[in-house]
């Protein structure tokens, strides 16, 4: 059975118990993406989410590359995606590289947490994101050596991950059968008991 854009999307909505935030429940990382445009305002409403994501000593250690189609900007980051990538990126109408600065402004000590931060504001990203109708797709296969230079990023910026930004497409433009499998699969989940413990590898009552 051919699936549609609107059959996977329903389909890939979690089931899970009430009081979980919709964007939560609703957001997943499509290869299929259309080529309608991103609206500006909701671009700027998904870094304006990202700004007020937490971080350490308040440092925000976030930077985002962001590139529209047919920009510089878009051809320097998909140069640098992994082939795989390339395949199905080409079809978003935004990408997006994250960076961190790795050392704390006030003091230029190293900051251990500044992935871990990035990764607050590019959750944060993509959950208000999910909130406007848009999709996401978080990439880590890129070479960061040709982003580097791409970009000129100094040294005490590490590198994140890529995202696809874009409007949910049509399954069948997926022409490489692992990933059209994966669009068209259920999304699954670990059980909250494989990965929250009260000991390492005992899980914790939590009812």
């Amino acid at each position: 059975m051919t699936m549609t854009a609107a059959d996977v999307e329903q389909m890939k909505h979690a089931h899970a118990p009430k009081g979980i935030i919709p964007a939560i429940l609703h957001r997943w990382s499509p290869r299929s993406f259309s080529d309608r445009p991103v609206n500006l305002d909701d671009l700027r409403t998904v870094f304006e989410a990202a700004r007020w994501a937490a971080s350490s000593y308040n440092e925000q250690p976030w930077r985002f590359l962001v590139g529209t189609r047919g920009s510089e900007t878009y051809q320097k980051i998909f140069s640098s995606l992994v082939e795989m990538n390339q395949a199905w990126a080409k079809m978003a109408p935004v990408l997006i590289l994250g960076a961190a600065k790795s050392t704390f402004s006030h003091n230029n000590a190293p900051n251990a947490v500044a992935l871990y931060d990035l990764g607050a504001a590019a959750a944060t990203f993509c959950y208000q994101a999910t909130a406007l109708g848009l999709h996401t797709h978080q990439m880590g296969g890129f070479d960061r050596d040709i982003a580097r230079k791409a970009f000129n990023i100094p040294d005490e910026f590490l590198l994140g991950a890529v995202i696809a930004v874009g409007y949910q497409g049509d399954p069948s433009v997926l022409t490489i059968p692992f990933m059209a499998d994966q669009e068209t699969s259920p999304r699954t989940r670990k059980q909250i008991s494989e990965f929250v413990f009260s000991a390492w590898n005992e899980p914790a009552r939590l009812a």
